[in-house]
């Protein structure tokens, strides 16, 4: 059993680490319920030495990982809602069901929104049964 929490947590930070989240970093998480992967958002708050912010704050943060389903709602609309306290340069990690699981969001309608809300998809990744689209602000210029 410890093994396999230490894998677990291991996986977790590799999660992290694809999410490209730094110590001090502000990050807001939004969305989140029961069938998400609390491993991934203690993970982040591990490596940013705090909690992370709730989805009702006003507090401009680096970060938001939004968890969304297909049952959730408009996507645009939760796409410019979580836009409102990032910073210039921050970035929203939409988190959605990966292939074949209930909720799933098929890749042209997270395109086509995120772009519907001033977004641009720069990249996928995958995180255990969810699948990660990183989008940044159109126009925003990130520094290596």
């Amino acid at each position: 059993m410890a093994d396999a929490a230490a894998t677990d947590k291991n996986q977790a930070h590799a999660y992290v680490q694809k999410l490209g989240v730094n110590p001090g970093q502000s990050v807001q998480e939004v969305g989140w319920d029961e069938d998400c992967d609390s491993s991934i958002s203690e993970a982040v708050e591990d490596i940013i030495g705090e909690e992370l912010i709730d989805e009702d704050t006003d507090e401009i943060c680096d970060v938001v990982l939004m968890w969304w389903r297909e049952e959730d709602g408009d996507l645009v609309d939760g796409l410019v809602d979580s836009i409102r306290p990032l910073a210039p340069n921050g970035r929203i990690w939409l988190l959605t069901p990966g292939a074949g699981k209930p909720g799933h969001i098929v890749p042209g309608v997270i395109n086509e929104s995120a772009q519907l809300a001033g977004l641009v998809q720069t990249k996928a990744e995958r995180f255990g049964a969810w699948q990660g689209s990183c989008l940044e602000q159109v126009g925003t210029i990130r520094k290596s």
